[in-house]
């Protein structure tokens, strides 16, 4: 299970001989702070835990504060090395410089305080990591939770995963879809776009990026230009501006609209996105239709594990750092295109019988592709390919 793994690694660079500072990014209820506690109770080191979370933002003492009160225990205990977790960070303002600061400090006068950072989504890293802590740390990003993770941990079967997303805390709550619906709003949503987003971010149009994000949860898995978005938003905007808010929903792990695959850097970027969540519990818990209504219906069911398969693709792009697009051109079309250096993979997903697909064929006669994936009944099927370990790709 991903934990435990992530929990080896962290304690592997907490015990080896560098000392740069452990950053952990990923979305909102994926278990970071469960990680980071569970980690502490497994190593041998003293430490000192604190979070952030109802510090004011203007307390910029508060770091120093907690790094003393590291330095005194870490005295007290007489160690070889010690343990700083600050939980939360991002909610202090100016972090990275004050955090810069006292890292260096003691560097300067040998003290050997190891350091783990913790932070919701990558608006964190744009704050302070790309200048002040340059050459300091390094960057542990976790994904939503996998379908194995969630079958491991809660027995969610395929089709609940599909519905029903990676949310560990929400796992709970699928037998009632009223206090699920409600959780993922409030517990989830909101918290990621209101903190995360608006407290991080300067948003000139606040209602606007938030009408955007329910808009593009509604056309999940559609390709849909920004024009048809404005068109159907409430606020008054550009599609400059909504480019710039799709940017901000991807780096808060909530969704993004990958551009079409044309070989082209220049080409991709100026292309009509297709809209992808990063977890498909977004996108369902505005659906009019509940878990057993949908899975009783093959159109609805087929687009939802089309949307399942996207979700699994889109959050390991970050992991294992490939390109993620989908192809169209005249009447044929790739529900996804994987790009990683020279090598290229395409993925189309249908359900039900099909052995041989129109759109996989044109694309393979106009690009090099090394691997063409057809996921169906006589392909791999979509369970299956939930299973898979995407780094096996390549």
């Amino acid at each position: 299970m991903f934990i435990r793994e992530y929990i080896q690694k962290i304690e592997e660079r907490v015990n080896d001989r560098t000392n740069l500072i452990q950053i952990i990014t990923g979305p909102r209820q994926v278990g970071k702070t469960t990680l980071v506690l569970q980690l502490l109770e497994k190593v041998k080191i003293p430490h000192h835990y604190v979070s952030a979370d109802m510090v004011p933002s203007s307390n910029l003492i508060w770091i120093k504060q907690q790094w003393d009160i590291a330095r005194l225990k870490f005295k007290e205990h007489n160690s070889e090395k010690f343990l700083l977790v600050i939980d939360e960070i991002q909610k202090i303002n100016n972090w990275s410089e004050i955090i810069k600061k006292e890292w260096d400090n003691d560097r300067k006068n040998k003290l050997n305080i190891k350091v783990i950072l913790l932070g919701s989504s990558t608006l964190l890293t744009q704050k302070g990591l790309s200048e002040s802590l340059v050459g300091r740390f390094e960057l542990i990003q976790l994904p939503h939770w996998t379908f194995k993770e969630m079958n491991d941990a809660f027995g969610l079967t395929e089709d609940e995963y599909v519905f029903f997303g990676g949310y560990p805390g929400a796992a709970e709550f699928i037998q009632n879809e009223t206090r699920w619906r409600d959780y993922i709003r409030n517990s989830i949503i909101e918290p990621s776009i209101s903190k995360d987003i608006f407290q991080l971010t300067n948003i000139q149009k606040p209602a606007l990026l938030k009408n955007l994000f329910d808009l593009a949860c509604f056309y999940n898995g559609e390709i849909v230009s920004y024009t048809k978005m404005l068109g159907q938003l409430k606020d008054a905007g550009n599609s400059t501006t909504l480019a710039h808010y799709k940017n901000l929903l991807d780096q808060a792990w909530l969704l993004t609209g990958i551009e079409k695959f044309s070989g082209s850097k220049i080409s991709s970027r100026s292309s009509i996105p297709k809209w992808l969540a990063y977890n498909t519990a977004l996108v369902s818990v505005y659906s009019e239709y509940n878990f057993s209504s949908i899975r009783s219906n093959p159109v609805l069911w087929g687009r939802k594990v089309e949307q399942a398969i996207g979700s699994y693709l889109l959050n390991f792009s970050k992991i294992l750092n490939y390109n993620l697009y989908y192809w169209r051109e005249g009447n044929y079309e790739v529900d996804f295109i994987i790009q990683k250096g020279k090598k290229i993979i395409a993925i189309e997903v249908k359900l039900g019988k099909l052995k041989f697909h129109e759109g996989l064929e044109s694309f393979s006669k106009k690009y090099k592709l090394n691997q063409a994936l057809l996921i169906s009944d006589d392909g791999i099927i979509w369970q299956d390919f939930l299973r898979l370990d995407l780094s096996n790709l390549f």
